[in-house]
């Protein structure tokens, strides 16, 4: 087997790997940090310096990186799946500066400290009824029961949309994101799911915002009408993403007006309701997972409380939701003697930054009292996750609730099942004892 196999990307779709890749992390970090992973065509970092100076460095590109996935499909694919990643491309996630500048300006009316603090009530009184009727059940599941329902009541609570739909939004998530990505194959079936649920998002959002426009809340979608243009001015083009492939540039198309479009309050709306609950579901199942393999750090956050704000820090650390983010070069540069030529995609492993023994001492010990700084679990730089406030507070109320109401909660399986998608590290089910 050569090397190129050993430390291939692939390896992730492998169940033992995927329940603990921090092995498969080390020895990639340690023989070869920055890999060229020639079955799936892409770099890989490792290094927690080398993935810290790459977020800052303007010469790669999210919105680029969000272009060569695109561009890795086959053409049948391509065809399929366009209108998905051009919605994607409309959004502050995918964006590069100045579109990225105009749409993260505009999209801070989401979590202001004063509007993600007005949370706090109904995140409490959320968690206390999921825990109660999780309590009267025989068997317990802190996914099923706790972690997968309330960050999307939370985020359907913030922008102001009925909770009944919750279900439903979490299907469009799932169809969507299980697209995302530059490791796994992506089937006609998953892109087609993808687009049918793009369309049925698009179509739930327009009309709630005519529904907002004439009976305004005081809810984040009414925030966003006030600064998003009664009707486009944009004009998209009928093909999509197709007229990129030349140009190896993403169609965006200029504003002259400072407000939103409303293609891009869609779009926005849409992965804020897509990303707005996938990181706390796994924060939640994982940190409480690390607790529960790790009794002695559940005892002393039990005794001190005071310790919960560096405990949520190091779950993130620790345990990331997000294990893999992806950029492209703009231009050609070199990292550690390796030349990164232009149009290259870069993937950038944080679950091994954070666990790097050249930033953390003891990396792959997990300890609530650690004070060592900054770790990449929401990123840096222009792309800090815009939601960390939201999920901080939504860990916060949830463990906090937890260790209060069950101190003597116990894992209740020997055998964990994790999520295939290489992008999120998140288990299935959490089954407990109360």
């Amino acid at each position: 087997m050569s090397k190129n196999d050993v430390f291939s990307l692939l390896n992730l779709q492998q169940k033992e790997i995927r329940s603990n890749p921090y092995p498969f992390y080390e020895q990639l970090r340690n023989q070869d940090p920055v890999h060229w992973d020639e079955e799936l065509g892409f770099w890989v970092l490792t290094h927690y310096s080398d993935i810290d100076s790459l977020y800052t460095d303007e010469r790669f590109s999210r919105a680029q990186g969000l272009m060569r996935g695109f561009q890795r499909l086959s053409e049948s694919e391509r065809h399929i799946a366009e209108p998905v990643y051009h919605s994607f491309s409309k959004t502050v996630f995918y964006a590069d500066p100045p579109d990225h500048t105009h749409l993260r300006g505009l999209m801070n009316h989401a979590f202001t400290p004063r509007r993600v603090e007005r949370l706090r009530p109904y995140i409490q009184n959320t968690v206390n009824e999921l825990l109660d009727i999780a309590q009267a059940e025989a068997n317990v599941d802190m996914i099923h029961d706790l972690a997968y329902p309330l960050p999307v009541m939370v985020i359907a609570e913030l922008l102001g949309l009925p909770a009944s739909d919750r279900a439903q939004f979490k299907k469009w998530s799932d169809d969507l994101f299980a697209i995302l990505g530059t490791v796994r194959h992506k089937s006609s079936d998953l892109l087609e799911r993808a687009e049918q649920s793009l369309n049925e998002m698009t179509e739930y959002v327009k009309d709630l915002s005519h529904e907002r426009r004439e009976h305004p809340k005081d809810d984040l979608l009414t925030a966003l009408l006030s600064v998003t243009e009664e009707e486009s001015t944009a004009c998209p083009h009928p093909h999509g993403l197709s007229s990129a492939h030349a140009t190896g540039e993403l169609v965006r198309e200029q504003d002259a007006s400072p407000a939103l479009t409303q293609e891009e309050l869609v779009a926005n709306i849409n992965i804020l309701l897509s990303t707005g609950h996938e990181t706390t579901t796994h924060l939640i199942g994982n940190g409480l997972l690390a607790l529960l393999h790790h009794p002695e750090q559940l005892e002393k956050l039990q005794t001190q409380p005071g310790l919960l704000a560096p405990a949520i820090e190091e779950m993130l650390r620790y345990d990331n939701p997000v294990q893999i983010t992806y950029r492209s070069a703009l231009e050609d540069a070199s990292i550690k003697g390796k030349q990164i030529r232009k149009g290259d995609l870069v993937n950038t492993i944080i679950g091994s930054a954070n666990r790097d023994p050249q930033r953390f001492s003891n990396p792959d010990s997990f300890d609530i009292t650690r004070n060592e700084g900054r770790h990449l679990g929401f990123g840096i730089g222009i792309h800090f996750c815009i939601g960390a406030p939201l999920v901080r507070l939504e860990a916060e109320i949830v463990f906090e609730t937890i260790l209060r109401r069950f101190p003597r909660i116990s894992l209740g399986t020997g055998t964990l099942e994790w999520q295939e998608h290489p992008i999120f590290r998140g288990l299935k089910s959490l089954p407990v004892s109360l």
